[in-house]
Parts: C-alpha cells; sequence; structure tokens
C-alpha cells in the first residue's frame, strides 16, 4: 500500500511562490528517485524534475530551470518542489512519482504515482 499523496498546491498570482509537498509511504523512500510531473489543463502530462535517491543529484525540465528547485527530505519521506516565479503556463495539476532504474535499459521508471495537486497561477 504505497501511498504518494501531493500537497501545497492553490492558487497563486503571477510572480508568486509555492512550495509543494509529496509524502511518501508504504516504500522504503532511500531506494526510490523522486520526480515531478506535471499536466496542464488540455495538455499532456510533462516532465518538471527530479531527484535522485540521495538527493546528491537534480534534473530540470527547461521550463523549470531557474525558477524550481526540488529537494528531499529523508527523516519525513517527502519530496519538495519549490517554485518560484510562478507564470500563468505553470498551471496544472502537479504529480510526484517514484522512480527506479531499469537496468536493461538505463532508463527511469515511474513506480508510484501521486494523485496530483493542482496549481493555478493567476494572471
Amino acid at each position: 500500500q504505497v501511498q504518494l499523496v501531493e500537497s501545497g498546491g492553490g492558487l497563486v498570482q503571477a510572480g508568486g511562490s509555492l512550495r509543494l509537498s509529496c509524502a511518501a509511504s508504504g516504500l522504503t523512500f532511500r531506494r526510490y528517485g523522486m520526480d515531478w510531473f506535471r499536466q496542464p489543463p488540455g495538455k499532456e502530462r510533462e516532465f518538471v524534475a527530479a531527484i535522485d535517491r540521495g538527493g546528491d543529484n537534480t534534473y530540470y525540465a527547461d521550463s523549470a530551470k531557474g525558477r524550481f528547485t526540488i529537494s528531499r527530505d529523508a527523516a519525513k519521506n517527502t519530496v519538495y518542489l519549490q517554485m518560484n516565479s510562478l507564470k500563468p503556463e505553470d498551471t496544472a495539476v502537479y504529480y510526484c512519482a517514484a522512480t527506479t532504474i531499469q537496468l536493461s535499459t538505463s532508463s527511469s521508471v515511474m513506480e508510484y504515482w501521486g494523485k496530483g495537486t493542482l496549481v493555478t497561477v493567476a494572471s
């Protein structure tokens, strides 16, 4: 019964900030990389940010670079997405995912997903 529960979404004005949280339970948190994805209204899901198991390496989509910061707190089994300088185009449902590496392909596999939290950025 793995659960990933996102929180922290809401309505914010353009230029503002939000911090999203994703609380993980039912898994060994340190064994999973953690990713954030988002799905804007009427659009496909897209990658936002990732952090490796130890929290030493991060990766960002171009749309997030310089504005968003992903981090994780092992003691709290929680991954965060700090979002600054928000733009209307950041409006989306934000999802977190727990990932593993598929050794045969050296690719990331999204093992578990949260149900999402809605971020609305007003212009």
